[in-house]
């Protein structure tokens, strides 16, 4: 009687295995809970530290906003009657520029001494001009422009009448950069001009004639 009354009071017993099996559940989900979290953190993490974009670029040269010219040039002499060999002397310049692409230039150019001695008399060709260029860097240090240029050409040691004209023209040139103030031009344009030949003309000349230009020599920013 005493030992039935014992297996009522505690109840029946419980298996070994099946306690085991218990704790081995509980550490199998503690695991998957301790894999899972750090897998969902870890890419909000990598959003909160993804790089901001590069700032762009800054040029560290510095900016020149003007830009004078010195070299030799040359001209052609189809004004001047029996003219057999084209003109060299020197030729200036001097350029604003505004902004990256556009400037506006003046150009002051004589033309002294014949290539060859076939020329009849002494002549000179003098040209003052003036107008837009625009110009961009085309690879590396190499650039290029283009001009338009109007204004006043003068030819003297010879016999025309008058000697001065309205002139303009259009050209194009190249520069290579030495360093940020220092470049060399060549460049070539053709100007028109209108002058009275023998026998003399009273009044506005209708002798139009276009004189090819060439040079070549140094720019210097500033």
């Amino acid at each position: 009687m005493t030992e039935t009354t014992d297996r009522l009071d505690n109840g029946p017993e419980q298996p070994q295995n099946s306690i085991e099996e218990s704790y081995t559940l509980k550490r199998k989900l503690l695991r998957t809970i301790l894999a899972v979290v750090p897998a969902v953190l870890m890419p909000l993490a990598a959003l909160s530290q993804i790089a901001p974009e590069k700032p762009a670029r800054v040029s560290t040269e510095p900016v020149y906003k003007y830009e004078a010219f010195a070299g030799w040039g040359y001209t052609s002499l189809n004004q001047v009657n029996q003219s057999r060999s084209g003109l060299q002397g020197y030729t200036l310049s001097l350029t604003r520029d505004w902004g990256r692409y556009f400037g506006v230039t003046v150009d002051g150019s004589q033309y002294i001494r014949s290539v060859t001695v076939s020329n009849v008399g002494s002549p000179v060709v003098d040209l003052f001009l003036a107008g837009p260029v625009v110009h961009a860097q085309l690879y590396e240090r190499l650039s290029g422009f283009a001009h338009a240029l109007l204004g006043v050409e003068h030819t003297g040691g010879v016999t025309i009448s008058p000697n001065a004209s309205f002139a303009g023209g259009a050209g194009a040139g190249m520069e290579y950069r030495f360093t940020p103030r220092i470049s060399v031009r060549v460049y070539g344009d053709d100007i028109a001009s209108s002058f009275t030949v023998v026998p003399f003309q009273q009044g506005d000349s209708p002798h139009e004639r276009f004189n090819a230009r060439a040079g070549v020599g140094v720019v210097y920013k500033f």
